[in-house]
C-alpha cells in the first residue's frame, strides 16, 4: 500500500490553523444529525444517543485531549503532537513516535491553561503506542470510547495540527476502510515498520495530529490518529490512518501492569548514544553519523564514521536493526558492542547502557 509519513510536527514554521477549522484547501462539513437510536453516516455502533454536530463533538472531547511538546536535545530542537486522557490523574495515550527521542515532555489539557511535565510509563515500538503520565494532575476529563466502527461512519479528528499548540483544530470525514495494513516511515529515524488493523479515513490529518482522537458522530473515541499520506495528498482529500482504540487501550493496560515484551518497553529505555544510518555501500551494519558526548558510546571510543556490526552478540545488519537490539535491554545493563572504524580495523568494547530519552 506504499509508505506513509508519521504525522509528527517538528518546531519550525508553524502556520496558524484556527480551532475547529479544516486544513487548508479542505472543507469542514457538519457531522449529520440522526434521530435518537439512529446512526450518523451509516454508523452501526448501536448507540441510543443522537449524533452530534462537529462543534458539539469538539466541545465535548477537547477537555479529554492534550497538546504535547517535546524537547529532543542534541541540537534537534523540539517536536509536537497530541494525546488522549485515559485517567483523571493524568495517564495520557499517544503515539510512540510523538515522544520518541524526547529529553523532556510537556502537555497542556485542551491546549490551554497549566503546562504539565510528563514522564513516559512505557511504549510499544511495533504498534506505535505510548503511555505518559502528567505529573501532579487530578480531576481531568475522560471521554467515552467505542470499538464499533463501520465503513461510512462520519468521524471528526481533533489535535495539535501543525504543532501550533492552543485549542485543537478539527477536521471531518468518513471511515473509508477498516483492518488496513500500511508501511509507515518515521522521518526522524528513517526506519520502516508495518502497522496492521488500522482504521482508514479521508479526514485530512496534519502533522501534529498524531496521538489525537478519531471520534464518531456520538462523541465517542474510536481510534488514535497515527499516520497520513502527507506527500501524496490529493485535491480531493487524503488518506489518514488511526489505531483502533481497543488496540491502543490493550497496550496501555499492559504498560500499566508493568508487563514488558519483545515490543513493549516499560519506563525509560536503555541508551547507547549514537545516531546511525545505513552504510553508503549497502554492505550492512549501522553507520555511525554522530556520537553524543558523555554517553556509553563516546566513553567506549565510538566515533562518527565507524560502523556497528554487533550489539550484545546480535548481528547489526542495518541502521533499523540496532534499535530493537537495544530495546531488549534496560538502563544499567552491560553489553558488548563491536564495530569497524573507517580504516577497516575491528574494535570491541563492553559498555554499561545509560538511561535514555523517551523510547
Amino acid at each position: 500500500v506504499g509508505a506513509f509519513q508519521f504525522t509528527r510536527s517538528h518546531s519550525a514554521a508553524r502556520p496558524s490553523l484556527a480551532a475547529g477549522a479544516a486544513a487548508p484547501g479542505t472543507t469542514t462539513p457538519t457531522v449529520p444529525s440522526a434521530p435518537a437510536g439512529g446512526s450518523a453516516g451509516g454508523s452501526s455502533n448501536g448507540s441510543s444517543t443522537s449524533a452530534l454536530d462537529t462543534a458539539a463533538i469538539v466541545a465535548a472531547v477537547t477537555p479529554a485531549t492534550v497538546d504535547i511538546t517535546t524537547s529532543l536535545g542534541a541540537g534537534n530542537g523540539s517536536a509536537a503532537g497530541s494525546g488522549i486522557i485515559l485517567t483523571s490523574d493524568g495517564e495520557v495515550l499517544t503515539n510512540r513516535h510523538v515522544i520518541e527521542g524526547a529529553r523532556t515532555i510537556s502537555a497542556q489539557v485542551g491546549g490551554v491553561g497549566r503546562t504539565y511535565t510528563a514522564t513516559v510509563l512505557g511504549s510499544d515500538a511495533t504498534q506505535d503506542v505510548a503511555l505518559i503520565k502528567l505529573q501532579g494532575a487530578s480531576g481531568l476529563t475522560v471521554t467515552k470510547t467505542s470499538t464499533n466502527v463501520a465503513i461510512g461512519d462520519a468521524v471528526v479528528a481533533i489535535g495539535n495540527a501543525l504543532g501550533r499548540n492552543g485549542p485543537p483544530a478539527a477536521v471531518t470525514g468518513t471511515v473509508q476502510a477498516v483492518d488496513q495494513t500500511i508501511t509507515v516511515s518515521d522521518p526522524s529515524t528513517g526506519a520502516d515498520v508495518q502497522m496492521n488493523g488500522l482504521i482508514q479515513t479521508d479526514a485530512p490529518l496534519q502533522p501534529g495530529d498524531s496521538g489525537g482522537p478519531l471520534i464518531n458522530g456520538h462523541g465517542q473515541i474510536i481510534g488514535m490518529d497515527a499516520a497520513a499520506s502527507g506527500g501524496r495528498r490529493r485535491s480531493t482529500g487524503t488518506e489518514g490512518f488511526a489505531i483502533p482504540i481497543g488496540t491502543a487501550l490493550t497496550i496501555a493496560h499492559q504498560i500499566e501492569r508493568g508487563e514488558s515484551s519483545s515490543t513493549v518497553q516499560i519506563g525509560a529505555p536503555a541508551f547507547l548514544g549514537v545516531e546511525v544510518t545505513n552504510t553508503a555501500d549497502g554492505s550492512g551494519g549501522a553507520a555511525v553519523a554522530n556520537v553524543e558526548t558523555n554517553t556509553p558510546a563516546a566513553n567506549a571510543g565510538l566515533q562518527a564514521g565507524d560502523t556497528i556490526i554487533s550489539f550484545d552478540g546480535g548481528s547489526v545488519t542495518s541502521a533499523a536493526s540496532l534499535g530493537p537490539l537495544i530495546r531488549q535491554h534496560k538502563p544499567g545493563d552491560k553489553v558488548t558492542v563491536v564495530w569497524v572504524d573507517s580504516a577497516g580495523t575491528r574494535h570491541s568494547a563492553s559498555v554499561r547502557l545509560a538511561t535514555g530519552p523517551a523510547a
